[in-house]
């Protein structure tokens, strides 16, 4: 089955994102604004290289991100076509709000997947996300409602999709992996290094950056590692 499923991304403000990766910047030169400046800019970079690829996947239709952020921040000349402004309320709220905006005006006869993607995956290739998408819409065909990828460690969720008509029904959060498999998802076991990777932590991006990051994290990489004591921070 090659249809298209529609994406959710939610991308949380980037003053308040990443909070367990200020590690990552605390050695960096200057004072704490630029220390700050720099644990922004690593956010930012983080959801540009997902949403990139995102956009890539021949499988994704359309691709809403839901954020306080604006689409120019968030793509540059890339910029997502279709943004939901973030009402609070945490990250099952922002899904849930994604998915009400794919859809309204929707008939059931037009009706398609939806999944949710979270927006730290540097690593994340087009084909990995094109290949659980595929199938997914395999188990769909035998009757199943909904799928999950699990993160890297078999604990978080990094994707949630919904057979065509079927909602969402997000439990991100602690332990969300099995929280989903009990709410009736069917757990994929593909090989997706990249989608699995999910940054939260030092170590998280460490890993990532084994793999291989897209262009926005690695330029973020590059730029403190050759920038001299204080030299100011890129743009964030």
């Amino acid at each position: 089955m090659d249809v298209a499923v529609d994406l959710v991304v939610p991308v949380k403000e980037l003053r308040r994102a990443k909070s367990r990766l200020a590690p990552a910047v605390a050695d960096l030169p200057g004072d704490d604004a630029d220390r700050e400046q720099a644990h922004h800019a690593l956010a930012l970079a983080l959801a540009r290289d997902t949403l990139a690829a995102a956009r890539s996947a021949r499988r994704v239709g359309r691709l809403v991100v839901v954020t306080t952020e604006s689409a120019e921040r968030l793509g540059g000349a890339g910029e997502p076509r279709e943004v939901v402004h973030d009402e609070g309320g945490g990250l099952n709220a922002a899904v849930r709000a994604g998915e009400a905006h794919l859809r309204r005006g929707r008939h059931d006869r037009e009706a398609r997947a939806v999944a949710a993607l979270q927006a730290d995956l540097p690593s994340l290739r087009p084909e990995e996300l094109d290949d659980a998408l595929a199938r997914a819409a395999a188990l769909f065909a035998g009757g199943a409602d909904a799928a999950v990828v699990a993160d890297h460690d078999g604990t978080g969720t990094t994707l949630l999709i919904a057979a065509p008509g079927r909602a969402l029904r997000p439990r991100f959060g602690p332990g969300s992996a099995r929280a989903h498999v009990r709410g009736g998802a069917v757990a994929l076991d593909g090989h997706w290094p990249g989608l699995r990777s999910d940054v939260d932590t030092v170590a998280d991006l460490g890993r990532a950056r084994a793999l291989g990051t897209g262009p926005a994290t690695r330029a973020w990489s590059d730029d403190r590692a050759h920038r001299p004591v204080g030299a100011p921070s890129g743009p964030s």
